[in-house]
């Protein structure tokens, strides 16, 4: 079984008081009804699941009225499951399919009875056909897949293991040589094999990479599929489009991804709504450039300027025309010019909570990753090769002044150093980049003291 991160998320949730309904978002086949699956079947005693995909007629239980006496009624005779106030966990699963059921989740959470969550992967997409959301009565948790540190755990890796990188990522201590050079060939495979948790379950069950492929092909084929289902008209045309050029738009030598290149009259005004679609499917990463790398960095984007990653490593690996797992596979990261490395890392820091940016100009060169972390902002480059101490860009940027940053951080194949501000980190030690701490509250009051108890007199 794999054991996902999200899991401690769903715990926690069902704590919470008073509570809202959990709403998952995320793209296709990354494990979403699985986990609910599971942790609804092992911390309620009552466990009733709808698939507006698989139960062909549950969209009439939200046919009618949406008060919740009505719904609940409908839902017991639709399931004809026992359901007790307070043991019983309701799951909608795909609920893209049915926007009355978004709607009436408002309702539901009022009326208390049962803890309600909500699965889709086609949420983003779909958002317009939502009447009416539930503002306030809803807790949306964006879900991706798997992280190295859970791949790491599929396959084997040890917690007590894990603790022991995690202490050397803090402290900025080398990892011991035999640790550091299983987890990187334990990270080469992570590039291939990504983290979709089909394709890791083969790869744990069999080691056969053939039979991954086949698995990942099998997804992409998936995706395009959704997108003839959901996207409409010519809309449709340019999502394809948009979709299948990714890997080469990647393999171009500074990643940016170009319009004409799939349409040579193509203007942005034009595309936008189809790159906004991918993105909204959790199906593609986008990362903006940024005019200065400084908070707040969605102040500074520049929207026409990006760079579009696949949500998984092992699905552009399985994209690419031609057959560049083995090279992977025994660390030929220069392979694709990086590409697929840096795509590692778009989903490791998007996975993480973080809005993905990069900065690029002529004057200083570009930085991979300008990542806004709290109201400070980290600069994280990504080297393929053994040159990774030479990054004049990052030099640049750092000595403008004026210009403040916080971590400073390159990743590559060497082991853990720091020289001149900058930390060195393995390329696994991705797993333990996440936000700073925030402060679980803030209170601010006004003084209003020197107010008194004056008595103005007003003109008669």
């Amino acid at each position: 079984m794999l054991e996902r991160q999200v899991y401690t998320k769903l715990k926690s949730w069902k704590n919470e008081k008073p509570k809202r309904a959990l709403c998952m978002i995320g793209a296709r086949q990354i494990g979403k009804t699985t986990i609910i699956e599971r942790f609804g079947r092992e911390h309620y005693e009552n466990f009733v699941e709808i698939n507006f995909v698989t139960d062909t007629d549950a969209h009439k239980i939200f046919a009618g009225n949406l008060d919740a006496d009505t719904i609940i009624e409908n839902l017991t005779a639709f399931k004809m499951q026992k359901m007790e106030p307070g043991k019983t966990l309701v799951f909608l699963d795909e609920i893209q399919e049915c926007p009355n059921a978004r709607s009436a989740i408002k309702f539901l959470v009022e009326d208390g009875r049962f803890d309600y969550i909500e699965s889709g992967s086609m949420l983003g997409v779909r958002y317009h056909e939502v009447r009416s959301y539930p503002v306030g009565f809803e807790e949306i948790y964006y879900m991706y897949p798997m992280s190295f540190e859970e791949y790491a755990y599929a396959n084997g890796v040890q917690e007590s293991t894990i603790s022991r990188l995690r202490h050397c990522y803090v402290k900025r201590e080398p990892v011991p040589d035999a640790i550091h050079t299983t987890m990187l060939k334990l990270f080469y495979t992570y590039i291939v094999v990504g983290g979709m948790p089909a394709a890791v379950q083969t790869y744990v069950d069999s080691h056969d990479i053939g039979r991954v492929v086949q698995v990942q092909r099998d997804i992409l084929e998936l995706y395009r599929l959704d997108i003839a289902k959901y996207a409409t008209g010519s809309e449709r045309i340019k999502i394809q489009a948009i979709f299948d050029s990714i890997p080469s738009q990647l393999n171009d030598k500074n990643r940016r991804f170009f319009l004409s290149k799939i349409d040579e009259n193509g203007r942005y005004n034009r595309y936008e709504n189809s790159f906004l679609w991918l993105s909204d499917a959790g199906v593609a990463l986008p990362s903006y450039n940024v005019a200065q790398p400084q908070a707040p960095l969605q102040m500074n984007e520049k929207r026409n300027i990006f760079r579009l990653f696949l949500n998984d490593t092992g699905l552009l690996c399985a994209a690419c025309m031609t057959n560049i797992q083995f090279a992977l596979l025994n660390g030929d990261m220069e392979v694709n010019m990086g590409s697929i490395l840096e795509n590692v890392f778009a989903q490791s820091i998007r996975s993480g909570g973080f809005s993905l940016h990069y900065y690029e100009s002529k004057k200083m060169g570009e930085v991979d990753f300008v990542v806004q972390n709290g109201m400070k902002t980290d600069l994280i480059e990504v080297k393929s090769g053994s040159d990774y101490k030479k990054h004049p860009a990052l030099n640049h940027i750092c000595e403008v002044e004026n210009w403040i940053f916080g971590k400073k951080i390159v990743f590559c194949k060497g082991n853990i150093e720091e020289e001149n501000d900058i930390a060195y980190l393995p390329w696994y030690m991705v797993m333990f980049y996440q936000r700073e701490a925030e402060p679980l509250g803030y209170i601010y009051q006004v003084d209003l003291s020197g107010l008194g108890g004056a008595e103005y007199e007003t003109e008669q």
